[in-house]
């Protein structure tokens, strides 16, 4: 039933949002495909920032819509292309394949993948190096954890994730060599309970430090280290310091707006071309934000030693896990 409601859902704005134009109409519209909530606070809200960002500053009409299967992935792709929107994003990894399918059907749309791997036509990815950012986050970890124990929470395997893990465990290791590291992956971005769970399993294992990559589902693992104040979690994708006030020392941040804004500005302005979009600490889109209210419990010198080693990461001097694939 509730899939049934989404794909009535998304018909209904298709239809609201320039259904059944013509792309060669003159309209610029542009579109957002996300694989889950925008209530998330993290990945896919921010990209409904983003798209909203696009609207105010450009002053084109826009549309959003969630889809959560790959099926449904590809009919929305598809119905916005035909729809004439002449931008869309497909807000995720997962989207590559589909975008890549569609786009033979409908040479003058770009279709946008955010966490995207390759260029294909009009199919252009914008790959973030959050790993960069999750490194600084591992060292503050590193430098905070009373028991040598850190953890991380992604939603699924996919290889974005995994490297945003692989720089949170170099990082803690640059400032603590002996720490000792858990993974859980929930096979899910929506199940809350399914986070806190996984959260609350680590605690009872002596973690103290735990990050995630897990959009919605992650709003259960802030409840948990929520119950236990001597447990730390670093927020993913946003500033997450709100979700559990004095708990949360560090985000490892993406400015979604900034990125889609830039994309679409450039195909206003009719000097696109296809490419891959790829942004570290040096673009400004990826930066370690820190919870200024928690540092006075920091050891001294650590903000320094953070600050340092983003500066060796955008100067080339430090290489962190899967940084090579610039």
């Amino acid at each position: 039933m509730r899939r049934v409601l989404h794909l009535a859902t998304a018909a209904v704005l298709l239809a609201g949002c320039g259904g059944g134009t013509s792309v060669d109409d003159g309209t610029l519209r542009v579109a957002l495909i996300t694989p889950g909530s925008i209530a998330d606070a993290a990945w896919n809200a921010g990209a409904y920032a983003g798209l909203m960002q696009v609207r105010d500053s450009l002053g084109v009409e826009v549309s959003h819509v969630e889809a959560r299967t790959p099926a449904e992935q590809e009919e929305a792709l598809r119905s916005y292309a035909a729809s004439g929107y002449r931008v869309v994003f497909g807000h995720g990894f997962e989207f590559q394949q589909p975008a890549e399918r569609v786009s033979a059907e409908f040479p003058n749309t770009v279709f946008v993948i955010t966490s995207g791997q390759r260029v294909a036509g009009q199919v252009v990815p914008l790959v973030f190096r959050i790993h960069e950012a999750t490194y600084l986050a591992g060292m503050t970890a590193g430098a905070l954890t009373s028991t040598g124990k850190i953890g991380f929470v992604g939603g699924m395997e996919l290889p974005p994730i995994v490297l945003g893990y692989e720089g949170w465990v170099q990082g803690a290791r640059a400032m603590r060599a002996d720490v000792e590291a858990r993974q859980a992956y929930l096979n899910t971005f929506d199940d809350a309970a399914a986070g806190k769970e996984a959260a609350l399993a680590m605690i009872r294992l002596g973690v103290d430090q735990i990050h995630h990559n897990a959009d919605a589902a992650a709003l259960g693992l802030f409840s948990a280290v929520k119950e236990h104040p001597n447990v730390r979690a670093y927020g993913a994708n946003a500033d997450q310091s709100a979700l559990a006030p004095g708990q949360v020392p560090a985000s490892a941040v993406i400015d979604l707006p900034r990125a889609l804004l830039l994309v679409v500005r450039e195909v206003q302005e009719g000097v696109f071309t296809p490419r891959v979009e790829s942004f570290g600490l040096e673009s400004g889109v990826i930066r370690w934000v820190s919870d200024s209210s928690a540092q006075a419990q920091w050891p001294a010198g650590l903000r320094e030693r953070v600050a340092a080693a983003a500066d060796s990461i955008i100067a080339g001097t430090l290489v962190v896990a899967g940084q090579g694939a610039r």
